[in-house]
């Protein structure tokens, strides 16, 4: 089977376009970077070095120290799939991503995209 070809894209080409996308809307580069580290559990310094080095997708992922357990929790659509349906477990992170962009740029509150608990 041969892997789809955004793995091979590198992560730092796709980064300005959701910082645009979450810009567009009136939300911030901040905002952007800190679903990244909840997703992924980057340091801003160590997303900033991924960034730097254009790691790809695939090398982004595999190199994130801890995917946030809370990710299951994203359901939804993105380009006509459901996340949580997607089996190939590194474009289920990709999605994943996707989708709490989509939820940044529709305005949705951080705790819940963030899948805070209420308080």
């Amino acid at each position: 089977m041969t892997k789809h070809r955004i793995y091979a894209i590198s992560f730092a080409s796709v980064y300005p376009h959701y910082v645009a996308k979450a810009e567009k809307k009136g939300r911030t580069k901040a905002e952007v970077d800190e679903i990244i580290r909840w997703l992924t559990g980057y340091t801003q310094a160590k997303l900033n070095a991924q960034i730097k080095s254009k790691s790809s997708f695939e090398d982004f992922f595999a190199a994130a120290p801890k995917l946030n357990p809370a990710r299951a929790l994203i359901t939804g659509v993105v380009c006509g799939v459901r996340v949580e349906h997607v089996e190939e477990p590194l474009m289920r992170e990709i999605r994943y991503l996707d989708k709490l962009i989509d939820e940044l740029a529709k305005g949705k509150a951080m705790e819940k995209i963030l899948r805070a608990a209420p308080r």
